[in-house]
């Protein structure tokens, strides 16, 4: 229990301090209910599941990897930026993941709509 707490607080410092973290929490959001409205098949939801915590997982180790860079290299440093911005590339890969995710299972929705 003391460590699902520990992980409660974590998203909740993701969420507070990053950006990025409400914009990934406001996709979510709107993901969850175009899956609702598109009624979405099991399979489907597997896969929106997967990529949005692919994203959350990704985007939570890039915040951990720039705090503990700013702890250790207050200073800017080339190793750190190059840290900072190899651990951002790894949140860009997961998006464009998702993404394409995303066609793959509501593009035939949106074309099945688009015929009617």
């Amino acid at each position: 229990m003391q460590s699902f707490g520990h992980a409660v607080r974590g998203l909740g410092v993701l969420l507070r301090t990053q950006h990025n973290a409400r914009i990934h929490a406001a996709a979510t959001v709107l993901v969850i209910a175009a899956g609702a409205l598109a009624r979405i098949s099991t399979v489907e939801w597997a896969l929106v599941a997967l990529a949005v915590a692919g994203v959350w997982a990704a985007e939570a180790l890039n915040t951990s990897i720039e705090f503990l860079v700013d702890l250790t290299s207050p200073e800017p440093h080339p190793l750190a930026a190059r840290a900072k911005d190899v651990a951002a590339g790894a949140v860009l890969v997961a998006a464009v993941g998702a993404a394409i995710v995303g066609g793959f299972v509501f593009g035939p929705h949106i074309l099945a709509l688009l015929a009617q």
